[in-house]
């Protein structure tokens, strides 16, 4: 306490010339001390805590399809590929649970509604979504389950064959269309039977693994050509008081069922939120034109309303003015204000694979811009492309020299 006495009343008697002097001493050389202190920055570039403070927030994430199931199902495959995308300072992967009507994991609630157990195990026997995210998050990675095929199902499938009145058609009465996978029936998301069925398997696949999140792409959705069935025209009816126009694309008949769908979307994120408050719902949809013209995809209206967590916009084009036209979008931008936001590329398909550069330039541009990639899928990223594997990776150790960390809570 004596001591604090005197040190407290103690105090130097500095002259007012030496006070001036000192201060322009200082302002002289300031710069000086802030470059050196910015080149030892640099140098310590090397350690854990600089890098943590220099590495960006971004999606730089990766789809595997079901054409990566030999990844997934061989448990040494899929760590060499997790290990891969770590060191290449990826940061979120997005493996495909539903799919051709049936869902890629044990699923008591298929089961219950007559489809037989349709699971992928592993070449060890092991649980792949389970294992994938366990493998995955040690090495820091965020998973994020895909639904990839929303209200989408193959005519044949035992969803379609034991569920007919579940089925949608448009108005000359025909119930498929041709999608990248092939000819499909679609789901009316319109009954509540569907709409139960789709939530409880959601809900089912957050509850039951320890993923980060959630997603769905444009096959959350309907083509607007669809919705003249029986059960929908009755709706639609009863509510407006008016018949189903002719024309699909009749601006208040494409509205009320976009309306729909949305609030669809609203309750399936309540319900997701409720199981895991933290989970990161997801939506990767086509750019917004068409998403709702084409697909009644309002996905817009999803984000304003708050349902979304991260947005990924599919952007598969190989015209590089076109690209960058669809990713300067005015509601891209809007979106980035408010969630993380990425741009979906191409990195090849088996019969059409694409060349590095272009990769590389879409994602400078992307990143030019603030905004995250995901590419589709992991196999066309190096194994099944037009370079060797070497110079495939060495791109994207460049595209992503330092790490960009991700949490739940981004």
């Amino acid at each position: 306490m004596q001591l604090g006495f005197i040190m407290q009343n103690w105090r130097p008697q500095i002259s007012l010339k030496w006070k001036l002097q000192y201060r322009n001493f200082f302002k002289a050389f300031f710069p000086i001390l802030a470059l050196l202190t910015f080149i030892t920055a640099l140098l310590l570039n090397s350690s854990p805590a600089v890098i943590a403070q220099t590495a960006r927030s971004e999606i730089r994430g990766v789809w595997l399809t079901s054409n990566d199931t030999a990844i997934l199902g061989d448990r040494p495959k899929l760590q060499s590929a997790l290990d891969q995308l770590s060191r290449l300072n990826f940061n979120t992967i997005y493996p495909v649970v539903w799919n051709s009507g049936y869902v890629m994991y044990p699923s008591a609630v298929a089961e219950r509604y007559n489809i037989q157990p349709f699971v992928f195990r592993g070449l060890q026997g092991q649980d792949m979504i389970a294992e994938i995210t366990a493998e995955a998050h040690r090495r820091g990675l965020l998973v994020v389950p895909w639904f990839e095929f929303g209200f989408m199902a193959p005519p044949t499938s035992e969803l379609a064959m034991n569920h007919p009145d579940w089925l949608t058609q448009k108005r000359d009465g025909g119930q498929t269309s041709i999608s990248a996978a092939g000819e499909v029936v679609w789901l009316n998301p319109f009954r509540p039977e569907v709409q139960q069925f789709i939530t409880s398997l959601v809900v089912e696949a957050v509850s039951q693994y320890n993923v980060d999140g959630i997603q769905f792409d444009d096959h959350m959705s309907l083509p607007s050509e669809f919705g003249y069935d029986d059960f929908t025209l009755a709706l639609y009816k009863k509510e407006t008081k008016k018949d189903a126009p002719a024309n699909p694309r009749d601006a208040e008949w494409l509205r009320w069922r976009a309306n729909k769908i949305t609030a669809f979307m609203v309750g399936l994120n309540k319900a997701v939120k409720a199981r895991n408050p933290q989970a990161i719902f997801s939506v990767s949809p086509n750019y917004y034109d068409f998403a709702y013209n084409l697909h009644l995809q309002d996905w817009l209206a999803w984000v304003k309303q708050n349902i979304v967590d991260e947005l990924i916009v599919q952007v598969y084009r190989s015209d590089m003015d076109s690209f960058v036209e669809q990713i300067m979008r005015p509601e891209v931008q809007e979106t980035q204000k408010k969630i993380p936001t990425g741009i979906g590329i191409m990195a090849g398909l088996r019969n059409n694979p694409v060349p590095i550069n272009r990769i590389k330039s879409q994602t400078r541009a992307v990143q030019n811009r603030g905004l995250g990639v995901a590419y589709f899928y992991y196999e066309s990223l190096w194994d099944d492309a037009p370079e060797p594997v070497s110079d495939r990776q060495a791109a994207f150790q460049s595209l992503f020299s330092v790490p960009a960390l991700r949490s739940q809570a981004q």
